[in-house]
């Protein structure tokens, strides 16, 4: 299993200031451009993807080391300060009503690397499939509602993506280089405030079974569901988590039944017109959201006896201090003088110099 770790990211007030903002694009482009230049585009890529590598560059801007707020600011300031006509690398979407233009974003961009129609539409897929699976199928209680698609003039990817739970924040990442499949284990990491004691969780490989029974299902008449829909009940998650075979079934004090609306059902019956061949082409298609997959879920294990996974998938260092004071207030001198090491590095590495990137070798020397 690749996912692994757990990050606290409680919720911080306040905003970032305009001359932190600055700097950190500042900054930021000019560690993307030493990593692109030292490593390549894939390399990039796959650090964006490592959660833990995400917190630690976040740090390194001198954004709250633990806030959920980095992820949206970062991903921010990375958007702003990456050229994708330099990097061959761009940041689409972002935070709330931005989110949504991502497909447009997509297509603009994929102007500018001449990708075909062909790949736009698989960029455009991935990013629609990232947010439903994180909506749907790992339904954990956290609504979506931050989205950055980072793509490279190769036709790679990857998202971070963030939802909030009251004051609570959990981010998920993905990489294209590790996903085969969006509906199984295809994240790299999921990081959160706590662990949930019930979540849905229909990508881990403990639900395949589950999988394949929704889509049997719905490729039967979905009609026929409904006399099963009364018996199909949320169970506790103490049912699972017992060792055989000790099993104890503990019911909450309110026994939630699931309904499947008008509105659902009509979508199960669209998609057995469809005949989708498998859980994904399922999970894919126009109107198959958290109910749909749920009620399926549960009745799944309630005909067949196939049970989903009930179980929720979830050393930084201080570089420049944060913002809001801690562990220590931003040291601008060393920021500053940071920023123009590294700026002047990845001009010297563009002119051809061999010695590229010794420059940032020297840099710890400078800060100890």
């Amino acid at each position: 299993m690749r996912r692994s770790g757990i990050a606290e990211l409680p919720l911080h007030g306040g905003r970032c200031p305009p001359w932190l903002f600055e700097k950190m694009k500042r900054l930021g482009g000019a560690i993307v451009q030493a990593i692109v230049l030292e490593h390549g585009r894939e390399e990039f890529l796959r650090r964006i993807g490592d959660p833990f590598f995400f917190q630690a560059f976040g740090c390194v801007l001198g954004f709250d080391w633990h806030s959920s707020g980095l992820t949206t600011t970062v991903c921010g300031a990375l958007k702003e300060a990456i050229d994708p006509t330099e990097f061959g690398i761009a940041v689409c979407g972002g935070k709330g009503r931005t989110s949504k233009r991502t497909p447009e974003e997509i297509s603009r961009v994929s102007d500018v690397f001449s990708l075909s129609s062909k790949r736009v539409e698989r960029l455009r897929y991935a990013s629609r499939m990232a947010a439903k699976v994180d909506n749907a199928c790992v339904q954990d209680g956290y609504q979506l509602y931050h989205h950055s698609f980072f793509l490279t003039e190769d036709g790679e990817w990857a998202v971070v993506q963030q939802g909030m739970h009251g004051t609570l924040a959990r981010r998920y990442h993905w990489l294209s280089l590790d996903v085969e499949s969006f509906v199984d284990e295809p994240h790299t990491g999921i990081v959160g405030d706590r662990e949930e004691t019930n979540v849905l969780d229909m990508t881990a490989r403990e639900s395949e079974e589950t999988r394949k029974a929704s889509v049997d299902l719905v490729r039967d008449n979905p009609d026929r569901l409904l006399p099963y829909i009364r018996e199909a009940r949320q169970r506790s998650i103490e049912e699972y988590f017992c060792t055989p075979p000790v099993k104890r079934l503990v019911l909450p004090v309110h026994h939630e039944i699931t309904r499947l609306t008008e509105e659902t059902l009509n979508a199960l019956r669209r998609a057995y017109e469809i005949q989708p061949q498998n859980y994904e082409e399922l999970v894919a298609l126009r109107g198959i959201g958290p109910k749909a997959v749920r009620a399926l879920a549960l009745i799944s294990e309630l005909i067949y006896g196939k049970s989903p996974s009930w179980k929720d998938p979830v050393k930084f260092s201080f570089a420049h201090g944060g913002k809001d004071g801690i562990p220590y207030p931003v040291d601008r001198a060393t920021y500053q003088k940071t920023i123009e090491i590294l700026e002047g590095a990845a001009q010297s590495a563009r002119i051809g110099k061999m010695e590229k990137l010794d420059a940032i070798r020297r840099l710890h020397a400078f800060v100890r």
